[in-house]
């Protein structure tokens, strides 16, 4: 069989009906089924991988299957109204994807499907007090849009059935992970530029102004913190009650109960069971901030018991939680209800296919025969240098040199490719540690790199993860005037208004990493015309520059 041409075999319109799936000798054949719901679990230690079954999933996904060719019974008449207009392609430019009306579908199968259709399945909660549905998408395949369904869901039907109190809500609590995602999920709220009208989520105008009767509040999951106590007071208040909590925290919001809540990137908000023997260190290991996981929950608790939780909806591509068994040991929340991977999205073409190394000359491993740049980070040359202190004047491994060398002659090409686009195409570089970083950066800003055009101080952003973090927060970082005059640099070059850049002038150095960030490839944006961005870890959630078209990490 011949190299596939493209990875993509299915429309991200309706269901899956094929799945690559690897064969003899290791080339993709097509399997003519959907591919079932699982995930993969690599063990780096040992190269080797496995799959583990979702078979919750694969149920419910039958059983919303035939509800559906039934014609959904058991749903209110306002639901069934939304359904069978968010199915009709024919009232919108762009039908919505298979997998977002699959994820609203199996939500309200749960909700409000006929007995008979959920009979015998049981979908297990966090050991919390309140319920949880977790819907598991692929970044890129639509989260938000999913979310604006599950508000007009919920919303349209409190208000039509304002005794159904345990199914509807017209409160809406969405937490998000930073203020990034939080500046983005602001189309969820109904005006006039939301999600509501751009995608026509309302079959009737009548309904769309009833839905500007919801109460939606959107926060970062930082407001679920408990209030510090003053340093220095006469007078001492003591510990902020539960109900001054709520009333802090939700606003006009606590004005209702029943409170339906929306997890946004919900693998942050993690419950860790009593029986579950983990540590900070090994949970950061697997992407995990346990002081993070125990606030987000715990101030959902505390609002959970003065105004109930009807129902929580969490949507995230990665909702894994740690066992607590070995290092590498995680497993997906058990709640999960419906699943479009990563593997989907692409097979749909809903995100980008990736290609690794497409040069090499550098001689193959003795014992695999594989190119040494296919594991750049396993050849003990680089593993060593890159995992010790050192200062940014140091020289990289010449294999990693040897890579950027590579990945620079084929950005160079796409860069020529791209001359009349509004931004370049972008280099990221995932770094493991701060000194690697900068190491990098200057490894690119001093003229060490080959290419003479990768040597652009004033397109080349280091992110310092330190200040990144802050600025999600609201909070300021450490003083660092050498780092605020490179972030002034990439906007004094940018090829922006002069009125704009005036608007970046008064920001702080915080604000403004934020602004750049948020903006790379976007027209008029502060990070228009970068063309290396280098990063410690993985950006945050809510980074979707989409001009990114090489990573070396």
């Amino acid at each position: 069989m011949e190299k596939p041409r493209s990875l993509i075999i299915n429309t991200p319109f309706a269901a899956p009906d094929q799945h690559w799936v690897p064969g003899v000798g290791g080339k993709l054949e097509i399997r003519p089924e959907r591919r079932p719901a699982s995930y993969e679990v690599f063990d780096a230690r040992n190269n080797t991988r496995r799959t583990e079954t979702l078979d919750l999933v694969n149920t419910i996904r039958a059983r919303v299957e035939a509800w559906r060719t039934a014609g959904w019974p058991g749903v209110t008449i306002v639901t069934r109204r939304l359904l069978e207009h968010w199915y009709d392609a024919s009232v919108r430019e762009y039908p919505f994807y298979f997998c977002q009306l699959e994820a609203i579908e199996t939500l309200i199968w749960w909700v409000e499907g006929a007995e008979e259709f959920r009979q015998g399945i049981a979908i297990p909660g966090d050991g919390g007090p309140w319920p949880r549905l977790c819907n598991k998408m692929a970044t890129g395949a639509g989260k938000t849009t999913v979310m604006a369904m599950i508000v007009t869901w919920q919303v349209l039907n409190a208000l039509t059935y304002p005794k159904r109190t345990k199914d509807f809500s017209r409160a809406i609590f969405i937490v998000a992970p930073g203020l990034t995602v939080k500046d983005r999920l602001q189309v969820l709220i109904p005006s006039d530029e939301s999600y509501y009208d751009a995608f026509n989520l309302c079959p009737s105008e009548a309904l769309r102004q009833k839905l500007n009767q919801a109460e939606v509040l959107i926060e970062n999951w930082h407001t679920l913190m408990p209030a510090a106590e003053p340093k220095r007071s006469v007078v001492k208040k003591g510990p902020e009650s539960d109900e001054a909590y709520t009333r802090r925290v939700l606003g006009k919001l606590a004005a209702h109960k029943d409170i339906v809540v929306i997890n946004d990137e919900a693998h942050h908000a993690y419950r860790k069971p009593a029986e579950v023997k983990i540590s900070k260190k090994a949970a950061a290991e697997q992407g995990i901030d346990l002081d993070e996981a125990t606030r987000w929950i715990e101030g959902l608790d505390r609002l959970h018991k003065t105004r109930r939780i009807q129902r929580c909806f969490d949507l995230s591509a990665t909702p894994f939680a740690p066992t607590g068994k070995a290092s590498t040991d995680t497993a997906l929340f058990d709640w999960i209800v419906s699943d479009f991977g990563l593997n989907d999205a692409i097979e749909a073409g809903l995100v980008k296919t990736p290609r690794v190394v497409v040069r090499d000359d550098a001689l193959p491993d003795a014992k695999t025969l594989r190119p040494k740049l296919y594991h750049i980070y396993r050849d003990p040359s680089v593993s060593e240098d890159l995992n010790r202190k050192a200062e940014p004047h140091e020289p990289l491994p010449k294999l990693v040199q040897d890579a950027y060398t590579l990945l620079g002659a084929d950005w160079r090409k796409t860069r020529d490719d791209w001359a009349n686009h509004h931004s370049p195409p972008v280099m990221l570089t995932v770094c493991n540690r701060t000194e690697t970083a900068a190491r990098i950066e200057r490894y690119f800003n001093q003229g060490d790199a080959h290419w003479p055009e990768m040597q652009a101080p004033d397109r080349t952003l280091r992110v310092d993860s330190r200040v990144l973090e802050k600025a999600e927060i609201g909070e300021t970082a450490s003083a660092d005037k050498g780092y605020e005059e490179r972030l002034q640099a990439i906007i004094g070059a940018a090829r922006i208004p002069e009125t704009r850049k005036e608007q970046f002038k008064g920001l702080k150095k915080e604000e403004l990493l934020r602004e750049i960030v948020d903006s790379v490839g976007k027209r008029g944006g502060a990070g228009q015309d970068l063309q290396k961005v280098i990063s410690v870890a993985m950006l945050s959630e809510g980074w979707d520059a989409k001009n990114v078209t090489h990573i070396m990490g």
